[in-house]
C-alpha cells in the first residue's frame, strides 16, 4: 500500500469516543465497510471453500475475524484517527498514524526503529514526538529496520537518518523496488538486510525474516518483548496485502509456511501488525484503558498459530480466485 493517508500529525488523535464508533462500525479493525466474503460472481467455488474454512478456524475470535477481512478480495481499508504513543510492553513502543504504524524497541544501548511511517515530516509529528512523550529519546534511535520497499513504511526514514545518525535497513530485493518506483522520496542506500539475520542492541536481538509476496523483499520479524517479570515472543508479519499475480501468491504463501514454522520453532506467542488489519487499535486502546489487565496482544502460541493458520487458508482462496480467472474450472495443485 502506497498511497497518502487521510489525516497526519498530531492533531488527528484518536478519542476513545470516535475509537468506539469506529470499533461499532468494524472499521478501526480493518474491516472496512465489506462482508466477510467477495461477492458471489467474484469467487470460484474452490474459493469459496478456503475462505469457510478461514472463517470458520477464527470462530469469533475478533484478532482472526479482521484478519479474514483484511484478506477478503477488494477489501476497502480504513483511514482510522491517529492514536496516542503507547507503550504495549515495556520495551516496545507503539507510534502510529492510524491506518500505518511503526514499532520502536527499547533498549539499554537505544532504539530499533520498525517501519517510519510515510514522510518526513510524520516522523518529526508523530515518531519523535511520541518517543518522547512515553520517555524514550528520538536521539537514540540506531537502527530503522524497513519491513518492506513502499514509501508508507519507509517515508520518515531519510529524516531519522539525516537527523540522529540512524542506519537505514532493507532487503536488496526492496531497495532496489524503492530505487525503481520511488527514487524522489528513497532513503539513501545503506544497510541490506539477509535472511534470517539477527540485529542485536543493547542486549536485544531480533529476528530478520525474509518473507516475500507482498513486495519481492517484505521482511517479517520475531523479537522478545516484556512486561514486568513477564518474557514473551512476538512476530510481525511485514506486509499482509496480498499481490494479484498467481506466481507471486504462490511466493506469498510459501513465505507463511516458512515463517509460520519459524514461530513454532521460538514459541511465538504475541501477534503485531503494521496496519490496522489485526483488530490491533482496538487492542491497543484496551490496554490503555486497563494497564493492569490481561495485555490483549498476547495471544498466546496456539491463537498464534491459528492466526498464520487462518492467513494460510485465506491465501489459498485467493490462489484459487486466480487460477480460475487464469483458467476456468482451474483447481489449487
Amino acid at each position: 500500500m502506497t498511497h497518502s493517508p487521510g489525516n497526519g500529525g498530531l492533531e488527528g488523535r484518536l478519542s476513545r469516543r470516535r475509537f468506539g464508533q469506529l470499533a461499532a462500525l468494524g472499521l478501526a479493525a480493518g474491516a472496512g465497510s465489506v462482508a466477510l466474503t467477495a461477492p458471489a460472481a467474484a469467487v470460484g467455488a474452490d474459493a469459496r471453500h478456503y475462505y469457510h474454512r478461514a472463517r470458520r478456524l477464527a470462530g469469533s475470535d475478533p484478532v482472526l475475524l479482521a484478519l479474514v477481512r483484511a484478506l477478503t478480495p477488494d477489501i476497502d481499508f480504513p483511514r482510522p484517527s491517529v492514536p496516542e504513543p503507547l507503550k504495549l510492553f515495556d520495551n516496545l513502543a507503539f507510534l502510529s498514524a492510524g491506518w500505518v504504524s511503526a514499532m520502536a524497541v527499547l533498549t539499554d544501548d537505544g532504539i530499533v526503529l520498525i517501519d517510519a511511517l510515510t514522510s518526513p515530516a510524520e516522523a518529526e509529528s508523530i515518531l519523535v514526538p511520541g518517543l518522547r512523550a512515553l520517555g524514550a529519546d528520538p536521539e537514540t534511535i540506531k537502527y530503522v529496520v524497513v519491513t518492506h520497499g513502499h514509501a508508507d513504511h519507509f517515508g520518515g526514514a531519510q529524516f531519522l537518518a539525516d537527523r540522529y545518525g540512524a542506519r537505514v535497513l532493507m532487503t536488496p530485493a526492496d531497495w532496489d523496488l524503492v530505487a525503481r518506483t520511488r527514487p524522489d522520496n528513497a532513503p539513501v542506500r545503506d544497510l541490506e538486510i539477509a535472511d534470517g539475520q539477527r540485529l542485536s542492541l543493547g542486549g536485544t536481538t531480533i529476528q530478520l525474516h525474509r518473507t516475500p509476496g507482498h513486495t519481492p523483499g517484505t521482511v517479517s520479524l520475531i523479537l522478545p518483548v516484556r512486561a514486568g517479570r513477564e518474557r514473551h515472543t512476538a512476530m510481525l508479519w511485514g506486509g499482509t496485502n496480498p499481490p494479484t499475480e498467481l506466481a507471486e501468491l504462490r511466493t506469498y504463501l510459501a513465505s507463511i509456511r516458512s515463517f509460520r514454522k519459524r514461530t513454532r520453532q521460538e514459541n511465538v506467542d504475541v501477534e503485531l501488525s503494521n496496519h490496522p488489519n489485526d483488530y490491533g487499535l482496538q487492542r491497543a486502546e484496551q490496554l490503555r484503558d486497563q494497564p493492569d489487565g490481561v495485555n490483549p496482544f498476547v495471544l498466546g502460541r496456539p491463537r498464534t498459530q491459528r492466526y498464520l493458520a487462518v492467513m494460510d487458508l485465506m491465501l489459498r482462496g485467493r490462489i484459487a480466485d486466480a487460477q480460475a480467472a487464469q483458467t476456468p474450472g482451474g483447481a489449487l495443485p
